[in-house]
């Protein structure tokens, strides 16, 4: 019998996994991850841990399988919350779920797993592992998008390798959400109507600006409204002697100064606003809404544009540094000047789009066949061929 630990999360999912597996005749072993400690910065009960880790443990008593919690609170604050301060003070939009999976759920907890003698560990995850069988007899594994178009959380495991998915196991991925509800009901397991929890992986409901304020002081700074039709919107497009220079030119962001737009209003600092935000900016009496195109957070400027369709929140190309770039499938992975045409989101949830990759020497261009709305540094594009998620990479 092989040994799996699941990552209990005393959500209805986890549960379900649990389930599956114990029914596949799997040594299954629950596990509670602990990783926060600080209430004082979550702004409800949403996401309780006590109560989430009695609920793992009640699972697990009605599944009969053993049962721990592992306290992780310093690796989490070291390696996710160290890391989000760090890219919010530069300016950048980083996407705690993404790097907990990466650096906690599948590196960490891993590790734990595998000194408790498992050969697997499971999570809740919506999504689903391929294997290919090489000729010299070793295996390469799939990311695959999970089974329910509603829930599939692939996107969240973009940064995922071939060591990791090698000792994971995702049992509800060919599952809709109503059929892991539907199983967890008729096997009376509690977790079977929890509502799904929300916020920052583990730390729950936060507000944004309070939880950075522990480390980014609040700077009082102003809002600059710039117009849809300012120079920076009617570029003059050069003449291009390559792909490359095209490319380069398409991924640039405009350059906004004080001097393109009017001051209307006052923040309190420009790393706690993200591109493309609408709410929390508190300026009232322009006829559509404002939201942000662009933050200056050395000189601690927002810009800001009227309405969704305003043409400063809108880029078809993007850029990855080399070293923020990662292949789930690193057979796959592309050579300088070759490209490859692939299905693309830059958030989750995002309906995939069209994109072509360009390798370059120093990094990758992703390019859109259509323009899309807010591409945010640090936050993570991935792209599919098919459905199998082959790589992805942070925004820069």
């Amino acid at each position: 019998m092989k040994k799996v630990v699941v990552g209990l999360s005393g959500g209805v999912d986890s549960s379900v996994a649990a389930y599956l597996l114990k029914e596949q005749g799997y040594e299954v072993i629950g596990l509670f991850m602990k990783n926060w400690h600080d209430d004082s910065v979550t702004i409800s009960e949403e996401c309780p841990w006590l109560e989430d880790s009695n609920d793992a443990l009640i699972v697990a008593e009605k599944l009969g399988i053993p049962f721990q919690t592992v306290d992780l609170s310093a690796e989490y604050k070291e390696r996710i919350v160290d890391y989000m301060f760090n890219e919010y003070e530069r300016g950048r939009t980083p996407n705690p779920d993404v790097l907990c999976n990466r650096e906690i759920k599948f590196d960490v907890f891993l590790k734990i797993a595998l000194q408790l003698g498992a050969d697997y560990v499971a999570t809740g995850h919506y999504c689903r592992k391929g294997t290919i069988q090489n000729e010299d007899g070793t295996e390469t594994y799939q990311l695959l998008a999970g089974k329910d178009p509603n829930k599939d959380q692939s996107y969240f495991l973009c940064q995922l390798s071939q060591e990791q998915l090698s000792k994971t196991l995702f049992p509800i991925g060919e599952l809709l959400k109503p059929e892991v509800r539907k199983i967890a009901a008729e096997n009376n397991l509690i977790t079977a109507d929890k509502k799904d929890s929300q916020g920052l992986c583990f730390v729950g409901k936060v507000h944004l600006p309070d939880f950075l304020q522990q480390k980014l002081k609040p700077k009082k700074g102003i809002i600059v409204e710039v117009p849809s039709d300012a120079s920076q919107f009617a570029l003059v497009v050069p003449e291009f002697h390559n792909e490359k220079e095209k490319l380069a030119f398409q991924a640039e962001k405009p350059i906004f100064s004080m001097e393109d737009g009017k001051v209307v209003g006052e923040h309190q600092g420009a790393h706690y606003f993200t591109i493309g935000q609408r709410k929390g900016l508190n300026v009232g009496g322009t006829k559509e809404p404002l939201f942000v195109i662009e933050t200056d957070v050395n000189k601690n400027i927002i810009y800001t544009g009227q309405g969704k369709t305003h043409p400063g929140l809108f880029r078809n190309t993007l850029f990855v540094k080399e070293d923020e770039l990662h292949w789930v499938r690193p057979d796959l992975a592309l050579k300088e000047d070759e490209t490859m045409e692939v299905m693309a989101r830059i958030r989750y949830r995002q309906p995939l789009q069209q994109a072509t990759l360009y390798k370059v020497g120093n990094g990758l261009y992703v390019d859109f066949q259509e323009k899309q709305s807010a591409i945010t540094e640090g936050q993570f594009v991935a792209w599919y061929v098919g459905e199998e998620l082959v790589g992805s990479g942070v925004i820069s």
